[in-house]
């Protein structure tokens, strides 16, 4: 596979938003082809090897709850809503968790804790490694002027590929959401060195101004808006 170029990586952005970013996916050469790889990996990776390995027995959850999932992209989950929804203990939910998540399905992140009040810090937000299987779980490879969900597939497309340069390129960070009990949010926070780093990812152009308690707070922090002009230095 050769290397892109900018230009080409702009390009290619909407087939990563709904079709992920597997070398197989990419060099795929129609998007029939792209679905069914994805759906051969839920079929037989989710399905057969992460549950033989395991033991779990009941497989019809364990997609069910990832498929909960895929619709609470970059919103706090509560593991006892799951297990309602589910009919299953809140302890038995915790544990798939855990288990996606070691395996590499999943991303979870807590919220910033430093002991303010007013700031949501016990619950978690899940991020899927790859949006392609996102989209396989709930079955939707529309095209982005189709859909309703642009904003938590671009969230979830930036967040990962960035965790991905933090590895590559050896930046260590802390990493977090933010959220007060009044809805004030930023979606990425990064404590590097000390200091703290809020980052909003917008799919739109518009604007967004620091939320004003972030910044009365935490007098080091900085804010910065991501969007499609200036989301490639963020995560290449």
């Amino acid at each position: 596979m050769s290397i892109e170029n900018l230009a080409e990586t702009r390009a290619n952005l909407e087939k990563r938003l709904i079709f992920g970013s597997y070398p197989e996916v990419i060099i795929a050469k129609s998007d029939s082809q792209r679905q069914e790889y994805l759906h051969e990996i839920v079929s037989s990776y989710l399905y057969k090897d992460i549950l033989e390995m395991n033991g779990i027995k009941k497989s019809k959850k364990l997609i069910q709850l990832l498929q909960l999932l895929a619709f609470q992209i970059g919103k706090e989950v509560s593991l006892t809503e799951l297990g309602k929804q589910l009919a299953m203990s809140k302890n038995t939910v915790e544990r798939y968790l855990d288990l996606l998540e070691q395996v590499f399905v999943i991303i979870n992140i807590r919220g910033l804790s430093r002991n303010l009040r007013k700031e949501i810090t016990k619950m978690s937000r899940y991020y899927f490694y790859d949006n392609g299987i996102r989209n396989a779980l709930i079955n939707n490879f529309n095209l982005l002027h189709l859909r309703n969900d642009k904003g938590e597939l671009w969230e979830n497309y930036i967040i990962v590929e960035r965790i991905k340069k933090q590895h590559y390129q050896g930046i260590w960070s802390n990493n977090y959401f933010w959220r007060t009990y009044n809805q004030k949010e930023i979606d990425w926070v990064e404590e590097r060195e000390g200091n703290l780093f809020g980052y909003e990812i917008k799919w739109g152009k518009g604007s967004v101004r620091e939320p004003k308690e972030w910044k009365e707070s935490y007098d080091n922090a900085s804010f910065q808006l991501i969007n499609q002009d200036n989301y490639l230095h963020f995560i290449i």
